[in-house]
């Protein structure tokens, strides 16, 4: 399960440390307003739901704590092989082509151990920043 802050799910993109800095430091500069899960283990091993447009959640840094409030706009699954240039252009990661994110989304699971083909069921989020925020001075995660 996710953890929660002040109520809303939380949100830590990549993996901690650089990536997660970098991916983040997007988020505020409106760069990126999307990002992509793998539905099986990232929601269904997870015991979660998928988000739902007008969802809020708190994007949170390496230590977990929330650095902004982000608002899904829109949620769709598809097959990792029929993710659109306008989704993958909108992770504002620098992608050249669909080709360039799929490849880059590839090593990035894999590193992760999982595995991924055409037919893999991608959850395709797309959303807005709130704004830059912190819930409240003793916002902590709950894992419950």
């Amino acid at each position: 399960m996710w953890g929660r802050i002040d109520g809303l799910r939380v949100l830590g993109l990549g993996t901690p440390g650089g990536l997660r800095a970098e991916l983040n430091g997007l988020v505020l500069s409106g760069a990126k307003t999307g990002t992509a899960g793998l539905l099986e283990q990232d929601y269904r091993a997870e015991g979660e739901e998928l988000e739902r447009a007008g969802e809020r959640l708190a994007l949170v840094d390496d230590d977990d704590q929330p650095i902004a409030v982000i608002e899904v706009t829109a949620v769709e699954v598809v097959p990792f092989g029929e993710v659109t240039w306008e989704f993958a252009d909108s992770e504002g990661e620098g992608y050249r082509s669909v080709e360039h994110w799929a490849d880059s989304h590839r090593r990035f699971w894999n590193s992760l151990g999982h595995a991924v083909g055409p037919a893999t069921e991608i959850v395709c989020v797309s959303f807005r920043l709130v704004e830059p925020e912190v819930l409240s001075d003793a916002a902590q995660v709950s894992r419950s």
